[in-house]
């Protein structure tokens, strides 16, 4: 097992843009997926089954013994906890927006969060300079959300909906950051994210246990293996391995590839058919994308041994 994401993970080695778009590719299935399956199962006690198993499966293929203590040393335990504390937080209010307002607007409202939250955190946290890229690609989600936002056909958007989208989003936000603390305090980040989504199952199990109907049917067992081996263990893998590499900033910004695959899913596989203003949105999205992503692939940080 280790050999395989040896290989995969010297595939992407050469820089973090790569694997962060493609995990973020992954990610935009998690909606539209969720909506196909059209299972009765609470949200959260499916994100407690995807963690669970995406956890465990994740660990299997990254965590080391010796890796695992480094994520519960003395200077990275607290980044460890809050880590498991965000990604808890993430899938329940994620899939919950989901349910509520769909997966165009869940995801458009939550990956849209995502890029100022890991801004303003690098800033603080580790002094990144907010270069003009981040601003531009930054005002491009704002933009994007705002578009989102505007009722169509008369009909306001799930209040709720986008209150979790926005909480999701920070908490992805602070995940990001907390990452990149746990890897410049000489974590294993490979070891980390196992630790993370498996103790946030844990974390969320209760709600499973107490809300469990619906979670054995064939249609909620198909979403939850596909969630948690597609979209969490392997999408988790390509992050960890791309975190590293890029700026917090960037990482936020180039999760904006989450609402555009979400969106083309959508229309491709549910039918949705996107207005103007979706439309204004995904080429606002796009447009952050471009910005950031070229600079980010014309300067690639050479890999620390941390990071290795």
């Amino acid at each position: 097992m280790t050999s395989a994401a040896g290989k995969l993970g010297h595939a992407v080695r050469g820089g973090g843009v790569t694997p962060v778009l493609a995990a973020a590719f992954l990610w935009g299935t998690v909606g539209p997926a969720q909506i196909l399956a059209t299972s009765s199962a609470s949200p959260v006690a499916i994100g407690a089954c995807r963690m669970l198993l995406g956890g465990f499966v994740l660990g299997l293929f990254t965590a080391r013994r010796a890796g695992i203590r480094t994520v519960w040393q003395r200077n990275t335990r607290w980044w460890t906890l809050v880590s498991i504390l965000v990604t808890a937080v993430f899938q329940a209010c994620f899939l919950e927006a989901v349910a509520r307002g769909g997966a165009a607007l869940a995801t458009a409202v939550t990956f849209g969060t995502v890029p100022a939250v890991t801004g303003v955190c690098g800033r603080i946290l580790a002094g990144e300079r907010l270069s003009g890229p981040w601003v531009c690609g930054t005002a491009c989600a704002v933009g994007g959300i705002a578009l989102l936002l505007v009722p169509a056909d008369g009909a306001p958007a799930d209040s709720m909906g986008v209150l979790l989208g926005m909480i999701a989003g920070a908490s992805f936000g602070v995940y990001i950051s907390a990452t990149k603390q746990l890897g410049d305090r000489g974590a294993d980040t490979a070891a980390a994210a196992p630790t993370s989504v498996f103790c946030a199952g844990i974390l969320v199990s209760p709600w499973a246990l107490a809300h469990p109907d619906g979670l054995t049917e064939p249609r909620s067992l198909v979403l939850i293996g596909w969630l948690a081996l597609a979209t969490t263990a392997l999408g988790y893998l390509l992050f960890t391995w791309g975190v590293g590499r890029i700026s917090g900033a960037t990482v936020g910004t180039l999760s904006l590839a989450e609402p555009l695959v979400s969106t083309a899913l959508g229309v491709a596989l549910l039918g949705e058919r996107p207005g103007p203003s979706a439309v204004a949105d995904a080429v606002l999205l796009l447009g952050g994308l471009v910005l950031v992503s070229a600079p980010a692939l014309r300067r690639r940080r050479p890999v620390g041994p941390a990071q290795r």
